[in-house]
């Protein structure tokens, strides 16, 4: 198993119509990607001052399906129309589980 953590932090001029369509798309974007591995997205629960806003956490069954899922055009269109322009922060890792 191979997992892949991403976490974004929204920008100021992010307003929260913005961020809803964001989490929507990646949510969306997270049933899409069934058929590379399990993808669940989750907002912070503003426990923590400084915490990141989002947390993308996806599983695959070996690292070339998630080589698969970060080519996808589908999701290259995702992270560019919703995240790239709104983040102000991003942080990943990908790890053998």
């Amino acid at each position: 198993m191979f997992r892949h953590v991403v976490l974004f932090k929204w920008s100021e001029e992010a307003g929260e119509p913005v961020r809803a369509a964001a989490v929507s798309a990646l949510r969306h974007w997270a049933v899409v990607a069934a058929e590379f591995g399990s993808v669940t997205v989750g907002t912070d629960a503003a426990l923590r001052e400084g915490n990141h806003d989002v947390a993308v956490v996806a599983d695959f069954p070996d690292r070339e399906a998630y080589l698969r899922y970060t080519a996808d055009e589908r999701h290259l269109a995702m992270v560019a129309e919703h995240i790239t322009p709104n983040a102000s922060s991003r942080a990943a890792v990908q790890h053998e589980l």
